[in-house]
């Protein structure tokens, strides 16, 4: 068949299939940003889901509504199952929702913040506290060796 006999409607109504933004089965582990974030993704979630609502839901831009529905479930379950956790108050310590200073073998040095799956933005110095590098770091203490991606890291400074 020609591509010219094909219905738009089709294409359109493939489009609206859109899977599920798939959910980490690790706890939703968030730092008060990174909750401000989830809660800052759902308004706009919710905005989206008004709008294409407004313009005919599944009568009109069946994408449009597809798109709005699926981010609003994902960042509906986010925010359900986030825990806000704090750092305790063991100041040397690789925690959650800490900063590190490492220095690797090679002399580089490295920052970044430990924080949950959401907020974790590697190129702007977070990572996810699933990440290999922060399991290699948490609850290690200032002074400390880790074996990270086959060589060792020392870790410099927590804040």
């Amino acid at each position: 068949m020609s591509v010219a006999f094909t219905r738009e409607e089709d294409y359109e109504s493939q489009a609206a299939d859109l899977p599920d933004r798939p959910i980490s089965p690790h706890p939703n582990l968030v730092t008060a940003t990174g909750l401000a974030a989830i809660e800052a993704q759902l308004a706009l979630a919710r905005a989206a889901y008004t709008a294409a609502q407004q313009q005919g839901g599944v009568s009109g831009d069946r994408t449009a509504m597809a798109r709005a529905t699926r981010d609003l479930r994902y960042w509906s379950a986010r925010r359900g199952s986030a825990q806000l956790t704090e750092p305790t108050l063991e100041p040397d310590k690789v925690q959650f929702g800490r900063t590190v200073d490492l220095e690797r073998e090679d002399g580089r040095r490295q920052t970044f913040r430990i924080v949950g799956e959401d907020e974790a933005e590697p190129g702007q110095g977070s990572v996810s506290y699933v990440s290999p590098i922060a399991r290699a770091l948490m609850g290690r203490s200032v002074g400390e060796l880790a074996l990270v991606n086959g060589g060792e890291v020392e870790i410099l400074a927590v804040r």
